[in-house]
């Protein structure tokens, strides 16, 4: 009898210990198997607040791995469990566990963009925002004003005040995080060229020198010149002379604007209209990026007071009013 339960002893350890080599050798392909991943499931994305055991079964139900208890004592026992991040994963094409394991670890989620485009006024911004499949839709309907409070920015206004340039984030993300990334990108840039300035320039504020950088930025689409038109209404505003720019007449046109700018608008008044009143508008009147920015910090020192568009992007820059109005019938009139 005790030889009989000896035998049936050491088959059960022959039994387990061939088990456990099973496992151990499954355990083990299941690690080093190169895994084919199709398109649609190279795309994984990782919710907030999953277990590693979650992580397992879902990438078991989209077909990438078949064994999830393996992915789980795998992500346990090399101690990256806590370390998988939530987000959208673009995984390769063919990988190993392992290698699967370090892309949601390492956190590089799949970026998405959107432009906040130089010389777009917000009606324009708001509308592309709408239209970004992208982004999470929130906003909807709501009035600027409501927007404005949602960032935090109480009783602003929206013009001018994201900072134009192209933005990446991943999934999940909303209009208003983006909206407050952009606006948080204009402040930082503009503290930084207001800090680095050169001195003497008409401007009590950093928001004045925005002001004024929108108007340059919607004057010319030429980087060189910039600086030169920003010397230009510099000087103006030194000598109290009005600006006299057509986009701030347009942009105080609002709708109203065909594409046509007549006699009779630079003569009808507006908040925005520089031709009847002094100093700068109320508001910028477009989004800016960091060339317009730099070029009314540093404009150039120029004895031009004046310039009309030559028709091919570029300008004619002219001191006197009489070799103004000599460039206005070569580049305009004749036109």
């Amino acid at each position: 009898m005790l030889r009989f339960l000896g035998w049936m002893f050491l088959l059960a350890l022959i039994a387990v210990a061939g088990a456990a080599f099973w496992g151990w050798n499954d355990y083990q392909t299941f690690l080093k198997q190169k895994r084919e991943i199709s398109p649609t499931a190279q795309s994984f994305t990782v919710k907030s607040g999953w277990s590693a055991k979650r992580v397992a079964n879902e990438l078991v139900s989209t077909g990438i791995i078949n064994k999830a208890h393996w992915f789980e004592l795998y992500a346990r026992q090399s101690q990256l469990a806590p370390s998988i991040k939530s987000g959208e994963f673009k995984l390769p094409a063919a990988a190993t566990v392992p290698e699967i394991l370090d892309v949601l670890v390492a956190g590089k989620t799949v970026q998405y963009s959107h432009t906040v485009i130089e010389g777009h006024n917000w009606r324009q911004v708001r509308s592309q925002l709408a239209k970004a499949d992208d982004l999470v839709q929130t906003i909807g309907e709501i009035s600027d004003e409501e927007l404005m409070a949602k960032l935090g920015l109480d009783g602003q206004h929206p013009e001018g005040v994201f900072f134009a340039d192209t933005y990446a984030f991943p999934r999940n993300t909303s209009d208003v995080e983006f909206l407050q990334r952009a606006n948080d990108m204009l402040q930082r840039v503009l503290q930084e060229e207001w800090d680095k300035r050169d001195e003497g320039l008409p401007f009590e504020s950093p928001y004045e020198a925005l002001i004024l950088a929108s108007i340059v930025e919607k004057e010319t689409a030429v980087p060189a010149e910039r600086p030169e038109i920003a010397g230009v209404f510099v000087s103006r505003l030194r000598k109290r002379m009005r600006l006299q720019t057509d986009p701030t007449v347009i942009y105080g046109m609002g709708e109203a604007y065909d594409g046509n700018i007549r006699r009779k608008d630079l003569r009808t008044d507006t908040p925005y209209n520089t031709y009847t009143r002094g100093g700068l508008p109320p508001t910028p009147i477009s989004m800016v990026g960091r060339d317009a920015i730099q070029a009314v910090m540093h404009p150039e020192n120029t004895t031009a007071l004046y310039f009309v568009a030559r028709g091919d992007g570029t300008h004619q820059f002219s001191e006197t009013i009489e070799q103004h109005n000599a460039a206005v019938r070569k580049y305009q009139l004749k036109r």
